[in-house]
């Protein structure tokens, strides 16, 4: 479902869970608004979280079904939307809308469903976003999901199909969110590509555990499972689809600070416990007066950050997460203080990204992030649920 607007740049917000700090920024996104019909009055920004939310969540469910009776929704059934989303450096990130089966996917550890979370899923999380959706007519979704399509076979034809397909919109998301256009997906083209869906899940059942993996989103389609679950809404959930090979589409590391230490003990724990000279992954890191590298042993685990985020944990160590490496060098200058630089996420991490998750299970918390904080998901399509 897409609304009957002329302008979509005052209806596009961006993810719920963006600008969590920013406060600021969503009243600009109010403002922008206006009295336009607007995403915005069917979301809630995590900025605005409460103890008790329900006073919010019931405006939400109110301006549903206001918007669904005064008919401002086209709806196109058994459709996907092939996306372009221009990104801040010129680049183009390339996905498909549409739904994926609940039953395929789950973020449990102890399952091995077709479609995984990517990263540890947080349980306090999940309560405010069902409360939204339980009692919802529509869902509109910032989940993106990632196929590990190396072949390049199921979205980019895409990208020469197109001029043969219905352009729905084509307009400047609102506060710098770049430019975004889609083609509505139907008859010959939607045929090829549940085929080529098709065919990339068999290929890729026989060589890894899962097949898609949740890039972004994952508490929303966490709490989506819970209310199909407890039989409230629709056993599908509406997510982009993005190969994680498109060279738009960037992985960012976030970087570890670890307070309330003595740094020189341990860092002498760290290379005692989790180091190695030879097969190492190295790693550098900040402090009050000095920069260094360890060298994380690679029989350890998957990666260097597996290694070390549990080697943090089970010392109980005080950590902060860090998107900034200059952020990260100046907040590591505190006493007891130390940092950690997680290297970055080049192609051939990229390459890895499956298998790491199909050997190890999910990532910890707060590995990675995609693109930065405006180049996020933007609520455009709705669905119904209800």
């Amino acid at each position: 479902m897409l609304p009957k607007l002329d302008d979509l740049s005052r209806w596009a917000v961006i993810a719920c869970d963006q600008f969590t700090s920013q406060p600021s920024y969503w009243e600009k996104v109010k403002a922008n608004a206006g009295d336009s019909p607007s995403a915005y009055n069917l979301i809630l920004p995590e900025a605005f979280l409460t103890d008790d939310n329900s006073q919010a969540v019931s405006k939400i469910n109110k301006a549903m079904n206001d918007y669904l009776s005064r008919n401002i929704f086209t709806e196109y059934k058994n459709a996907y939307i092939y996306v372009e989303r221009e990104m801040l450096d010129g680049s183009a990130r390339k996905g498909i809308v549409g739904a994926i089966d609940l039953e395929d996917y789950d973020y449990r550890h102890d399952t091995t469903p077709l479609i995984r979370a990517t990263e540890q899923t947080v349980k306090e999380r999940i309560p405010p976003r069902k409360s939204i959706r339980e009692n919802s007519p529509l869902e509109l979704s910032h989940v993106i999901l990632l196929c590990d399509d190396e072949r390049r076979e199921i979205i980019e034809p895409l990208t020469l199909a197109k001029h043969s397909m219905t352009k729905l919109y084509d307009f400047n998301l609102m506060l710098g969110g770049g430019h975004i256009r889609g083609w509505l997906i139907r008859g010959d083209n939607k045929r090829a590509l549940n085929m080529r869906i098709d065919s990339y899940i068999k290929r890729k059942s026989r060589e890894l555990s899962l097949v898609f993996a949740v890039g972004d989103g994952n508490h929303s389609l966490a709490a989506a499972k819970a209310c199909y679950e407890d039989g409230i809404t629709s056993r599908y959930a509406m997510v982009e689809l993005e190969n994680i090979h498109d060279e738009a589409l960037k992985f960012e590391p976030i970087h570890r600070i670890v307070r309330g230490v003595n740094v020189d003990a341990f860092i002498a724990d760290v290379e005692k416990n989790i180091c190695a000279k030879k097969e190492s992954w190295p790693i550098k890191y900040y402090c009050q007066n000095k920069e260094g590298t360890i060298k994380i042993d690679k029989s350890k685990g998957a990666s260097p950050l597996i290694v070390l985020q549990k080697y943090l944990d089970e010392n109980n160590c005080s950590i902060d997460y860090i998107h900034d490496t200059d952020a990260l060098k100046e907040l590591s200058s505190e006493e007891g203080t130390i940092g950690f630089e997680l290297p970055a996420f080049d192609e051939s991490a990229k390459r890895d990204f499956f298998r790491v998750i199909s050997e190890s299970g999910v990532l910890p918390r707060k590995t990675f992030s995609m693109g930065h904080a405006s180049e996020k998901r933007y609520y455009i399509e709705a669905r119904r649920i209800q």
